[in-house]
């Protein structure tokens, strides 16, 4: 029976996380959300008290999807600053030209969107991914040999962000490469 359980609750939650990607938080409704994961609304509501709580764990499975996407892009990067910068970006424009429907990432989508709702549990957790993924950027930097390896992984973060919400505006990967360009400019390759 345990098994069952956790099987419908991963059901749920990736039911949920689909339905927050595509149509966001606030859009996406209990109801839909358990049809699309074929089960009932009670159901849902048996094992989340709340949209909010549902939406935590949905946050927690993506920090968990978001953890492994940087060990893969860590995996193919060169060990040269150059070369990892080249790559991370590479990279940034895979992630978006191969996923249907790309629309960047889903951690800064989510804290737009509750954005007049400062105190919300899922700004600071989103927060907390960001602050993961600028560590490990600064790591990566530092082991390249790049100097004040901190304070340039919190511009090419800038950069990053920057670069998805333009692209997601235009339509293409120039802003993608640009925020390359400025990267190796940032860390001295070119």
């Amino acid at each position: 029976m345990r098994k069952r359980s956790e099987e419908v609750r991963r059901r749920i939650v990736d039911a949920a996380y689909e339905s927050f990607w595509r149509l966001g938080f606030r859009r996406s409704t209990v109801d839909s959300i358990a049809a699309r994961a074929g089960l009932t609304k009670r159901t849902v509501y048996g094992y989340f008290r709340s949209k909010d709580d549902l939406l935590a764990a949905v946050l927690q499975r993506y920090d968990e999807l978001a953890a492994q996407r940087l060990q893969r892009i860590g995996e193919g990067m060169p060990a040269d600053r150059g070369g990892a910068i080249d790559s991370y970006f590479a990279q940034l424009v895979g992630w978006a030209s191969v996923t249907p429907r790309w629309s960047g990432s889903g951690f800064t989508r989510l804290v737009v969107e509750l954005a007049d709702l400062p105190g919300h549990p899922a700004r600071s957790i989103a927060r907390r991914a960001k602050a993961k993924t600028e560590s490990w950027m600064a790591g990566r930097l530092a082991d390249a040999g790049v100097a004040e390896a901190r304070a340039h992984a919190r511009e090419v973060m800038l950069l990053t962000e920057g670069a998805m919400a333009l692209t997601l505006i235009h339509g293409g990967r120039d802003y993608i490469d640009a925020a390359a360009r400025a990267a190796q400019r940032l860390i001295g390759q070119k």
